[in-house]
């Protein structure tokens, strides 16, 4: 059960590290706290963040640019901006079991520049969501995930939207968690 006080912890740790340069070293983050993060991701995310991490993760924080980073034992998994938690691009487990939005391969530099995935640009939707879901955007030709994004409707309504934003881009392949990963990867 997640707690009113846990929350308040949680925001002055994000309040902290929002106000930190760009981008600062890993902070480790106390098993009492690492307890309280897996718990918010698996309420979250709806997943078992202990039987998919282990009981015990080593769990470190990195703030870029106002969204804090968890590195879960030593990988980049996931990202908390304000109110929405959502994976990185390189949580595959979690990431693959996303319902998927196939993107025109004229929409690709778009939204890996950072722009919202807009309706025109939508070649297939498979699987179901809700409002405020997280999706996974897949471009056409490779069939690979290039951006994780947040629905702005239901799937039923996206699927007939033929203009205008579908999507809100969280986090994408270029962007400045991106440019994390990849530092990470070469240490």
């Amino acid at each position: 059960m997640f707690f009113v006080s846990d929350t308040r912890k949680l925001i002055c740790l994000t309040i902290i590290l929002k106000f930190m340069p760009k981008a600062t070293k890993r902070l480790s983050l106390r098993k009492k706290e690492g307890k309280r993060i897996l718990r918010l991701i698996s309420k979250s995310l709806g997943i078992e963040a202990e039987e998919i991490f282990g009981r015990k993760p080593r769990i470190e924080v990195v703030s870029v640019n106002g969204r804090n980073v968890y590195f879960i034992n030593g990988i980049p998994m996931l990202v908390i901006s304000e109110d929405t938690v959502f994976p990185t691009l390189v949580f595959s487990k979690y990431v693959n079991s996303l319902p998927k939005v196939v993107v025109d391969m004229g929409a690709v530099p778009h939204i890996c520049n950072g722009a919202d995935v807009m309706a025109p640009g939508i070649v297939e939707i498979s699987g179901e969501f809700e409002k405020n879901d997280l999706v996974a955007v897949v471009d056409e030709r490779n069939r690979r995930v290039i951006a994780i994004a947040q629905a702005l409707a239901c799937s039923e309504k996206l699927k007939n939207l033929k203009k205008g934003k579908a999507f809100k881009n969280l986090h994408h392949v270029g962007d400045d968690i991106w440019d994390l990963i990849k530092e990470a990867s070469q240490h």
